[in-house]
């Protein structure tokens, strides 16, 4: 028989683990802290209602990578519909001096800056971004180049 307190366990390790990259990713996505959080949120709650199980923890990583990119592709979708545009933010909590960067990130169409993210900030491979995007390597790659074209056409000489 379950541990009653064994779920919560479960779920404190998930957000201890995961709450960051998770929030991060959300935030690419939308560009607003606020909605970045409440995504966050649906995410840790799907996790705890779903109950998933996993072999291994970067298993449980990519489910949860992949239930934020569905929850704000659902909110920006929802966000669409009531016409609302979301506000530009920058996150409070970067490294000093890398605000640049990030807006020149955040700056780029969804289907650059969500790869770059992934890629960069979240470490996964290019056939893993494929698996989590139902995309295929090959694209997810024609993707990376072309973001970082725009990204050196943006920042240019500044940060090299």
């Amino acid at each position: 028989m379950n541990d009653p307190g064994s779920n919560d366990n479960t779920l404190k390790n998930a957000v201890r683990l995961y709450s960051a990259g998770v929030l991060r990713l959300a935030f690419a996505y939308l560009k607003n802290r606020a909605d970045a959080e409440d995504v966050s949120q649906e995410v840790f709650i799907a996790y705890l209602l779903r109950k998933p199980r996993f072999d291994a923890e970067p298993k449980k990583k990519a489910w949860l990578m992949r239930v934020t990119a569905n929850k704000c592709k659902n909110h920006l979708r929802a966000a669409r519909r009531k016409a609302a545009a979301p506000l530009p933010d920058t996150l409070a909590d970067s490294p000093a001096g890398t605000n640049s960067i990030i807006d020149c990130v955040l700056a780029l169409d969804e289907k650059y800056r969500i790869p770059i993210h992934l890629h960069y900030y979240e470490g996964y491979s290019i056939a893993e971004i494929a698996r989590l995007l139902n995309a295929k390597p090959a694209t997810v790659g024609t993707w990376l180049a072309r973001g970082r074209f725009q990204l050196k056409s943006m920042i240019g000489d500044e940060f090299v």
